[in-house]
């Protein structure tokens, strides 16, 4: 259980869990759900939420280690079932609401150096419907006295129904080995294809920041100031997660690599103070 804030439009509702990773429980367009939707007050796990934001990185650090200046840090592995730090540390703690009216609401997250990541932070979600649309910012300001990699991104997961279709342009996709960390980028133009017979858990790089998600009841368009993003479902999954982000998976290893190239991965380096900001629209029609 956990306290609901509800934010409305007058198409969109959206319920918000503060106290769950700042995470979205659900939102619907009337009745029909947008995202995976679970009422806020009935949410179970930020990983069972519509959607969560991912701070200070997204995806995976492998391994749970993080080599910085010098310095080999070992961060505290997410789940047991895999050895990794995975989607930041944001959602994994309460977040603070700051505002909040019937279409509006901003929160807050500070977080200082531990074992999970060793530098301090603070982050600043907002979330506003207006319209058809939602609209979502996420930053964050390095609060350590050095500099800090940081990256920033959202994990919604889409209701995926009986004739889902994405289509979305990219670059490149990173391939990924058995342990779910990228080895190598190959050329890809995207994807075109329908989301029922869809195996995928990707980064795309080259991504231009529009997703267009259509389905016998909805038509959702997605877009970011990100250019990069992953896509991950399954055949048996009731829903496509498409999470605009900053940078490669497991980027702040991939830098360490000879001809690695930061600015290539997308990852940011932060001064002491120096803030970071994206943004995210759900833009949402109905299906005559």
């Amino acid at each position: 259980m956990t306290n609901a804030l509800e934010i409305c439009s007058d198409t969109l509702r959206c319920e918000i869990a503060p106290e769950m990773g700042g995470s979205i429980a659900g939102l619907w367009m009337g009745d029909i759900p947008v995202l995976r939707s679970t009422s806020a007050t009935e949410l179970t796990g930020v990983r069972r939420a519509g959607s969560f934001p991912l701070v200070p990185f997204s995806n995976r650090v492998g391994h749970a280690t993080l080599t910085w200046a010098g310095t080999s840090h070992t961060l505290v592995p997410t789940t047991g079932d895999e050895p990794h730090a995975i989607h930041g540390v944001g959602w994994q703690h309460p977040w603070q609401v700051l505002e909040a009216d019937s279409h509006s609401a901003r929160l807050s997250y500070t977080h200082q150096a531990d074992d999970s990541w060793p530098f301090a932070f603070e982050a600043f979600q907002t979330f506003r419907l207006n319209g058809n649309e939602l609209i979502l910012s996420l930053s964050i300001q390095n609060q350590s006295a050095v500099q800090a990699p940081v990256g920033l991104g959202w994990h919604p997961y889409f209701v995926k129904r009986k004739c889902s279709q994405i289509f979305f342009q990219a670059t490149g996709r990173w391939e990924m080995n058995a342990e779910k960390l990228p080895t190598h980028s190959e050329p890809s133009q995207g994807l075109d294809t329908d989301c029922a017979v869809l195996d995928v858990d990707h980064c795309y790089d080259g991504w231009p920041g529009v997703v267009e998600l259509r389905d016998e009841k909805l038509h959702t368009r997605i877009s970011s100031s990100l250019n990069h993003l992953v896509v991950f479902t399954r055949p048996e999954h009731s829903f496509v997660a498409i999470e605009p982000v900053s940078h490669v998976n497991n980027a702040i290893n991939l830098i360490n690599l000879p001809g690695a190239c930061p600015e290539a991965l997308g990852l940011r380096v932060l001064e002491p103070e120096e803030s970071m900001s994206a943004d995210m629209r759900v833009r949402v029609e109905r299906v005559n």
